[in-house]
């Protein structure tokens, strides 16, 4: 195994468990090392610190460990069955929800890998190529799980572009979410297929829903319009630019007995707010408006359009759920710029709630990067 040397004094971050080693922090390496290779991480006087992936890039090694250990398959067999515990401790899976999140990157100490179970398929998504590197050994790991029976494990390898089955070949199934069925396509779909850090507030926007007519945009497959239906609202809109997404949002609104109040449409979510009027719940669930920091103020400036013209529209007495799932947009930065979004909308804002991802989506208290789903439940008069 390769070694990469820190400068002095850069190890602090490690020895605080953070698992980041940026570039500007290696003083040298025994040997250059391939991108995606297992290298060991020790100080210039040889104290061993870790052991992690090398990449070539800003973030130079993230870290696998922090003890003096094989990365075999033990290792893997041992931090699934870690994440799948933690689950079981929060009581997932259960017989109402078989979809959830059993390894969330940094939070459960794997960067650059997610995986999301839908009943019987487990969708592993790489982000790095020393992920990519070991998922075979992730997909053993997964069959070894004590309390999970996978048929299909489908791996979305986003550090090379390309996607296969590693274990059988269903594209798509139905799985089950607080009793709610939803269909999943992680082929097809974004992500692994649906947006499991939503269930919560999902749960949560259904609670308020009842006799209101709620308006769900970015809806893509239609989670908060199937449960704000399942919890009696009067109407539900499912908007999208996607036509694929909003069929499968009236497939899911159909498959739950519900097809009667609810309407998809595709069209753009700025042009359809700027038309539309009558609705007293409002969601605002759009994609990552910034994926760096050099488009943080563009971003910024169209959340607060956004959230600004939903705002001039909601219906007095209204509950605007708003989010931002850009994780270079802190909650602070976002709570301003809706702040300001009010101020220009000339409407009284009252915030309920903070909201975040479900807890199946850890963050490490090491590495408080791993928070990136921010939302705000606000009452409109």
């Amino acid at each position: 195994m390769k070694t990469v040397i820190l400068h002095k004094g850069k190890e602090s971050s490690l020895l605080r468990r953070h698992r980041w080693v940026f570039s500007g922090a290696i003083a040298r390496t025994s040997e250059q090392p391939k991108n995606g290779e297992t290298v060991r991480v020790e100080t210039g006087k040889a104290q061993f610190l870790g052991i992690g992936h090398y990449h070539n890039g800003s973030i130079a090694v993230r870290m696998l460990t922090f003890k003096d250990e094989a990365i075999d398959q033990d290792f893997w067999n041992n931090r699934l069955q870690d994440a799948l515990d933690v689950r079981k401790s929060i009581g997932l899976p259960n017989a109402d929800t078989n979809c959830f999140r059993l390894v969330h990157a940094e939070g459960d100490g794997l960067p650059g890998c997610v995986i999301d179970v839908y009943s019987d398929c487990a969708v592993v998504q790489s982000h790095t190529d020393g992920m990519a590197n070991e998922v075979e050994q992730i997909a053993k790991a997964l069959e070894n799980l004590s309390g999970l029976e996978l048929k299909t494990v489908y791996h979305r390898n986003l550090a090379h572009g390309t996607n296969e089955f590693l274990r059988g070949n269903e594209p798509e199934g139905i799985c089950l979410e607080n009793g709610l069925q939803f269909k999943v396509n992680w082929v097809e779909g974004q992500k692994t297929g649906f947006f499991l850090d939503q269930r919560d507030n999902r749960a949560l926007v259904g609670s308020y829903s009842n006799g209101r007519s709620v308006l769900n945009t970015f809806c893509y497959t239609g989670g908060f319009s199937v449960y704000a239906l399942a919890n009696q609202a009067k109407k539900v809109v499912s908007v999208d630019v996607s036509q694929t997404a909003v069929d499968l949002a009236a497939e899911n609104a159909t498959i739950n007995g519900f097809a009667k109040n609810h309407e998809a449409v595709c069209e753009d979510t700025f042009k359809y707010l700027e038309r539309t009027s009558g609705f007293d719940l409002i969601i605002l669930d759009p994609p990552a408006f910034a994926k760096s920091i050099k488009a943080r103020h563009r971003a910024v400036q169209g959340y607060k359009r956004l959230n600004e013209t939903a705002l001039k529209k909601i219906e007095p007495n209204g509950l605007l759920f708003t989010f931002s799932c850009s994780q270079v947009v802190s909650p602070e930065m976002f709570e301003k710029t809706v702040l300001s979004a009010a101020i220009n909308a000339g409407r009284n804002v009252r915030v309920l709630k903070r909201l975040g991802h479900a807890a199946d989506h850890p963050v490490n208290i090491f590495h408080p990067e791993g928070e990136y789903l921010k939302g705000l439940m606000l009452h409109v008069s």
